[in-house]
């Protein structure tokens, strides 16, 4: 069997090694960089960026590609997924339309009130800035500032935590229209990502990401520093009611986007912030979060090439799902200055890294040494039958790294998550 994985990142990475591990797949990449720990996996790598739809669907029809696995949402906005399943290879990821959820963040809100689902925060769609301004002008209260389309993860804007009030008319400014204001929400934020076929879905682990730059979450947003997930696949800050209608919710919007027309089939990812009153729906994205992904692909025990063909088939069912009861910590090594002003070209050196997993993500590999890139550089993963543990083996590998690069070092510690158990605790 033959797979195309689509991107060069650490979560790309992660979705090549967790194909790998059936001996009959002969996994081929697209990327637009090589990506060492993906081209060692790959029978043979293209080398594209991930939006040019026809160059991939030629390479992927001249390689005989069955199934494609696409990481990035470019891609899927571009309509790759449309483009290859064209030509009879099945994708995982949802074709354009649906992918919307995602790459259209007045579709999103405006299909969730459409179909009376839970958890949408109260909104307002703008396509003129000064008309946003106005509003902004007038509410009593805090609001955050997203553009209608990607950003890579770092377009939105929060009053009272980014931006003033002048601040947050200005930033509206700069986008020039299309641009969604909600309501600030308090509390803890949770990721629940779930296989999706089309009408079938399946959970997996739930994990917390954490944004900001620097230890104690401060500091500017990133991509993801790193991120945690608990042996019991939940997290003690989200009580099994509040579980129960993030899952309703996910699976309601599944079923929404099947009667809008547009079957939704991929990798559904719910950011959610919980709130006193509830889980309510920061964002979805039509793809594995990074880093998340590596957490939950480094747990996946049933085969996910299974998987893949049970999603194409419309035969996907919790059996076919298994995750290994343990913990996971995740935390990304960058570049010093990482993200305002990376430094990029320095050589790395690596240690002793111990039991950790290592994903690969913006690297470049020469003669034999590492060096960093502009973005996140590489990630430890460590398992555990305690989260503790896990930290400690993803602590012991980052900490093995030589070079012009830091860590957030508190990513999975006790103290941290005590934080987040309190907060929830002072909230309700």
């Amino acid at each position: 069997m033959k797979i195309l994985v689509v991107g060069g990142g650490g979560r790309e990475h992660a979705i090549t090694t967790a194909l790998s591990r059936n001996p009959d797949v002969h996994l081929y990449s697209v990327m637009a960089k090589t990506n060492p720990g993906i081209a060692a996996l790959a029978r043979e790598v293209f080398l594209a960026k991930e939006t040019r739809v026809k160059e991939i669907t030629d390479f992927a029809i001249t390689s005989g590609i069955d199934y494609a696995v696409i990481g990035p949402e470019a891609p899927l906005e571009a309509g790759l997924t449309d483009s290859l399943e064209s030509r009879d290879i099945a994708c995982i990821g949802p074709v354009r339309a649906a992918a919307r959820l995602e790459t259209d963040k007045g579709f999103c809100r405006t299909m969730m009130e459409k179909h009376g689902i839970a958890g949408c925060p109260r909104h307002r769609i703008f396509a003129a800035w000064e008309d946003a301004c106005d509003f902004i002008d007038a509410y009593d209260g805090d609001l955050a500032i997203k553009p209608i389309g990607l950003t890579g993860g770092k377009g939105v804007r929060i009053m009272g935590e980014h931006l003033d009030r002048d601040g947050a008319k200005e930033y509206v400014r700069s986008l020039g229209g299309d641009v969604v204001l909600e309501e600030r929400l308090i509390g803890e934020e949770f990721t629940l990502q779930a296989f999706v076929d089309g009408s079938h879905l399946v959970p997996m682990p739930l994990v917390q990401d954490h944004k900001r730059a620097f230890e104690g979450d401060v500091g500017p947003n990133t991509g993801g520093m790193g991120s945690y997930s608990m042996a019991d696949h939940r997290l003690p800050f989200v009580s099994a009611r509040d579980y129960d209608q993030a899952l309703t919710i996910m699976k309601d919007a599944v079923t929404s986007m099947y009667h809008e027309g547009f079957p939704y089939r991929g990798i559904l990812y719910g950011q959610f912030m919980n709130t006193a009153e509830g889980p309510k729906v920061i964002e979805f994205n039509a793809r594995f979060g990074d880093p998340e992904a590596m957490n939950v692909l480094s747990l996946l025990s049933s085969d996910f090439t299974e998987i893949i063909c049970r999603m194409v088939e419309g035969s996907l069912s919790a059996s076919s799902v298994t995750f290994e009861q343990k913990a996971s910590v995740c935390k990304y090594i960058v570049p010093e200055g990482y993200p305002e002003a990376p430094r990029s070209g320095e050589p790395l050196g690596i240690g002793d890294t111990g039991a950790a997993l290592r994903y690969y993500a913006n690297v470049v590999e020469q003669d034999g040494r590492l060096y960093t890139q502009t973005s996140r550089t590489l990630a430890f993963v460590g398992l555990g039958d305690t989260l503790e543990e896990a930290e400690r083996v993803a602590e012991a590998a980052a900490a093995a790294v030589r070079g012009a690069v830091r860590h957030r070092r508190d990513i999975g510690t006790a103290d941290l998550l005590q934080q987040r158990i309190d907060h929830m605790r002072e909230l309700r």
